[in-house]
């Protein structure tokens, strides 16, 4: 009898333990596949696109300096080109993150050219603890969205997938 308590116990105990917590920060996606993103910089809007279909668009913040193309390092602009979406963080300082390609090959050659760091780590992220209340262009030259907004585009954009920043 003891045991079927004990074991009883620990079922029960097991069941409480599921249902409690913070929701995940990991969402799914089961819809069309996100074959390009586009982020406009001067709407402050990245769309997601299944080839010619809209499938969302998120307001934007930007580098702290968000006119023209990123040049170096420490500049806090966003770069504008065609870039690829190459990694992600589960652990960002912003919630979650997923990288962009910067600097290419081009952005590389200008640098150089011109004696300069092209700079690097550039991500779509959320806000993180730190940055609820941020307004305005922030970052050092990523693209912010919300918290809750990056969980949705972390699981609809795979890595791979190209991204096309429009001045």
């Amino acid at each position: 009898m003891i045991f079927f308590r004990v074991v009883a116990a620990l079922v029960l105990v097991a069941v409480l333990a599921s249902c409690g917590g913070p929701p995940s920060k990991f969402r799914t996606y089961k819809g069309p596949e996100v074959t390009h993103v586009v982020v406009y910089k001067t709407a402050r809007r990245m769309d997601l696109w299944h080839y010619n279909r809209l499938l969302r668009s998120f307001d934007v913040q930007l580098g702290g300096n968000p006119f023209g193309h990123k040049q170096h390092e420490g500049d806090r602009r966003t770069p504008e080109g065609d870039y690829i979406i190459d990694r992600r963080n589960p652990n960002s300082r912003f919630h979650l993150s997923i990288g962009i390609d910067y600097p290419n090959e081009a952005d590389k050659a200008r640098a150089e050219e011109n004696g300069w760091k092209p700079g690097g780590d550039i991500f779509i992220h959320g806000r993180g603890p730190r940055f609820q209340q941020a307004r305005g262009d922030w970052t050092d030259g990523c693209i912010a969205v919300t918290d809750r907004e990056m969980e949705d585009i972390y699981a609809m954009v795979r890595d791979g997938t190209p991204i096309r920043i429009l001045p």
